[in-house]
């Protein structure tokens, strides 16, 4: 469906990253995949997708399997300048999956989360772990 666009920031090695996208695609829809380990961050957008998900930058921080710790980032006096510095210099220490559609911006996890981000729902969707969701 080109009529309405829908980005995925996605992590192939993450499986909430790939129910998402499965998801979205049982949906019927084609979405935008942007595997942003090997395209990277900018600030603008970060600031932006934060901005629109109405996050704070902290909240977009992924803390596990990444540095984060060992940066000091999960500190709570550290500056979003710091975060965002360190998010455009590592792109894992995003956490995914990030969708973009009319609809809004919002950080899918839990996968069904991306659910309220479509127009229209698959009639049935499995997870990769058996999960059986039901829209």
């Amino acid at each position: 469906m080109t009529d309405f666009p829908i980005t995925i920031f996605h992590n192939p090695a993450c499986g909430t990253s790939r129910n998402v996208v499965a998801m979205v695609e049982a949906a019927g829809y084609a979405p935008t995949v942007v595997e942003y380990l090997q395209a990277g961050w900018t600030r603008e957008q970060l600031l932006d997708l934060s901005a629109r998900a109405g996050l704070p930058l902290r909240d977009l921080i992924r803390d596990k399997g990444t540095p984060a710790q060992g940066l000091g980032l999960l500190a709570a006096d550290v500056s979003d300048e710091r975060i965002l510095e360190a998010m455009v210099a590592d792109p894992i220490l995003v956490n995914r999956p990030i969708v973009v559609t009319p609809k809004g911006v919002a950080l899918c996890r839990p996968s069904e989360a991306v659910l309220d981000l479509l127009e229209q729902r698959p009639g049935r969707f499995t997870k990769e772990d058996g999960e059986v969701v039901i829209p």
